[in-house]
């Protein structure tokens, strides 16, 4: 049988990462521990030998000849504690032994990489075995006079009394590593549910806010850390979305009552034809009455999709846009649209800039502005176009004589359905969202159109894309 285990905690993983890497410390403190209290050990216990042959060697020990004894009687007198559990032998100087000083359980041999560092008066320490289970520690001193080799001291001592101390040591580590890591786990989880205790009641504030209770909030704790951050910029996304949304329901209180007065329209000329029999020119008149208004409809439509697909970016590929051909095909369309207004449309500055974007939104969003001066600018007036570079950005401008929008208008122009003379805008079949939807056009291509406008004094339209 397979057990599959969910996903774990925050909490539950910072508790094993900290464990694991507690447990990895320690393991590397251990072992560098019991390395260095093993070569301590093995540096005294040598010290403690070269101590004992350096007494030999300098109250010539070698040179009496009383019995074992005597002779280890006189060395626990000199030495003290440093006698005991070691024992001697010396050799002559061609290696052979030449008595016991110390009774031992096996004798002592000459290798020969000590015999050959005694002639060159180097002292030599070496690890032996005299069976599988106990080891000894050996010194092999050189003694010299008169500038010749006259005998040889090896001084040993067993293994045993450090390697138990270091096993000791081993053990206690076994015991109380494991030991401390479960303590640290233990404080690390109390500790991790502590720290994230915020993080759960934050989450539990955020569940509480729905789409019909954005305004509320959640309420930071004032400490300035990491966890007021993150409600801060919850608080943020919450502020946002509460814009959104209410943006979309103003939106969408708009475009239904926008949808309802040409449907309104629509139904009272079809209402009044049916209440009795009229004359053929009355049921063309009004079916010509519903056709406008049913192609109102189409244009509201129409801009409403264009408005939504502007504020969402682009769908299409960009590609290099040349705005002078551009430019010009747009003021072509203005001439034709000036006709009959004595209204003069005209081109002064072209510079030729090529920008990257999609080449009909733009040419949509320069057409809105060129057809909303046209509206606005009184008959004897004029509309003027340009394309100039500037900074690394293009700059297109739509400037006209018309009647100008007051400064705290200027602003107000650019929301959805927004008509500052609503019976002039029905009258040329505006719907409110032109300059609308020219703004979403420039801002999904990393633009800013801006406007300077004095009542009575005509407005200026700049448009600035990054080339």
């Amino acid at each position: 049988m397979i057990l599959h285990f969910g996903p774990l905690s925050i909490r539950t993983r910072l508790t094993l990462w900290y464990s694991a890497i507690l447990l990895g410390i320690l393991t590397v403190i251990s072992v560098l521990g019991y390395s260095a209290l093993r070569w301590s050990l093995l540096q005294d216990l040598d010290a403690s030998l070269l101590t004992v042959a350096q007494a030999l060697a300098d109250t010539s020990v070698a040179s009496r000849r009383p019995d074992d004894l005597e002779t280890e009687a006189f060395l626990r007198e000199l030495l003290g504690p440093e006698i005991y559990d070691k024992f001697f032998q010396l050799f002559d100087r061609e290696g052979h032994p030449e008595g016991t000083l110390r009774r031992r359980s096996q004798a002592l041999t000459l290798s020969p990489l000590a015999q050959r560092n005694a002639a060159q008066n180097v002292r030599t320490f070496e690890t032996i075995g005299t069976d599988p289970s106990r080891h000894i520690r050996l010194l092999t001193m050189p003694i010299f006079r008169g500038g010749e080799l006259a005998q040889i001291v090896q001084v040993g001592m067993p293994l045993q009394r450090a390697r138990s101390a270091l096993r000791r040591y081993l053990e206690t580590l076994v015991i109380l590593i494991p030991f401390g890591v479960a303590l640290a786990a233990a404080g690390g989880a109390i500790i991790a549910r502590t720290a994230l205790r915020p993080v759960d009641e934050m989450a539990l504030a955020a569940r509480r806010i729905t789409a019909e209770d954005l305004e509320r909030r959640i309420s930071l704790r004032g400490t300035g850390d990491e966890l007021d951050r993150l409600a801060e910029t919850l608080n943020g996304m919450l502020a946002r979305l509460s814009a959104a949304f209410a943006e979309q329901r103003r939106f969408t209180a708009d475009a239904a009552h926008e949808l309802r007065t040409p449907l309104t329209a629509l139904k009272g000329g079809i209402e009044v034809s049916l209440r009795a029999n009229r004359p053929a020119e009355d049921y063309r008149k009004a079916l010509a009455g519903g056709l406008e208004e049913v192609e109102r409809l189409i244009r509201l439509a129409e801009d409403l999709l264009l408005l939504s697909r502007s504020t969402a970016g682009p769908e299409t590929s960009r590609g290099p846009v040349e705005l002078e051909p551009l430019l010009l095909d747009v003021f072509d369309v203005g001439v034709r649209l000036a006709q009959g207004t004595r209204v003069s449309v005209r081109v002064n500055d072209v510079t030729p800039v090529t920008v990257r974007g999609d080449v009909s939104a733009l040419r949509r969003a320069l057409l809105n502005l060129v057809e909303n001066a046209i509206k606005y600018t009184p008959a004897g007036g004029k509309v003027e176009l340009s394309l100039t570079s500037d900074d690394g950005f293009a700059v297109l401008t739509v400037q006209d004589t018309g009647i100008g929008i007051a400064t705290t208008d200027q602003e107000r122009i650019f929301e959805r359905f927004v008509r500052l003379d609503a019976a002039r805008a029905r009258e040329t079949g505006g719907t409110g969202l032109g300059l609308s939807i020219a703004r979403a056009i420039v801002v999904a291509h990393g633009g800013t159109l801006e406007v300077k406008s004095e009542a009575g004094a005509g407005s200026r339209f700049t448009i600035r894309l990054p080339r």
